[in-house]
């Protein structure tokens, strides 16, 4: 290795940042006001008890993912959270809300910024609200019409919406993120903002990304039952085994 390579690869190591990527399953309280009519809805769908099945898995998994957080040193930890518009104190009062409210994710963010964390805005408010709008009509449209068209429009803008947010959330991590500093991205499992990050963003995923995907559709699509208990020991699995 020649001295001009050894200089350009120490000075790559001082601008490697890390993210921690924790890929999330939204639960009830995750969902504002739509919670109940969703929660319905996907009892209608899925079956009572197999959702009902689902709601205990997916609380183990938050337990796990807050027993491995409340091990980690949160000092400098810079904080990148699905749906949050703002930082400073608008940031907090959401993020305070939210865990008032009974939120695990939120719950687990507060204590990260009490121990030192500090949260930064993630998401572009304009695509949120549109989101938003399109899963408030999905949710509570009532004939079967309504439900349709709602359904049609909602799954002809999702996929445009969500790479546009996954877009601007890396964009905010590859800006915001400097060198050697540490920060951790909570995001819901079928964004796709890691190819979007620089590559100066050293990846570290809580739990594999993939396997939560598969486990929620296999869970939605009624597939494989062996492979749906395979995924689900994965999910309530603590971490690092």
């Amino acid at each position: 290795m020649d001295r001009c390579q050894a200089i350009g690869e120490a000075k790559d190591f001082r601008m490697m940042r890390t993210l921690l990527y924790v890929p999330m399953i939204h639960v009830d309280t995750d969902l504002g006001s739509v919670a109940s009519a969703i929660d319905k809805r996907s009892a209608e769908i899925c079956g009572k008890k197999r959702w009902e099945k689902h709601k205990q898995i997916v609380a183990i998994f938050w337990d796990n993912i807050e027993k491995y957080f409340k091990k980690l040193d949160a000092a400098n930890l810079k904080i990148y959270q699905d749906g949050l518009m703002a930082d400073g104190e608008l940031g907090l009062k959401i993020i305070q809300e939210g865990a008032r409210q009974g939120s695990k994710n939120y719950q687990i963010v507060l204590d990260l910024i009490k121990r030192g964390g500090e949260i930064r805005k993630t998401e572009d408010i304009a695509l949120l609200k549109e989101e938003y709008n399109r899963i408030i009509k999905l949710a509570q449209t009532k004939s079967l019409w309504e439900k349709m068209m709602a359904y049609i429009g909602y799954r002809l803008q999702k996929d445009r919406l969500m790479e546009k947010r996954d877009r601007f959330i890396a964009s905010t991590i590859n800006e915001t993120l400097k060198g050697q500093e540490k920060g951790v991205l909570f995001i819901g499992a079928f964004h796709d903002v890691i190819p979007h990050l620089t590559k100066e963003v050293a990846i570290e995923e809580v739990k594999n990304n993939e396997k939560v995907k598969d486990y929620f559709k296999t869970f939605i699509s009624r597939g494989n039952e062996e492979k749906f208990d395979q995924l689900a020991e994965y999910l309530v699995s603590p971490i690092g085994t």
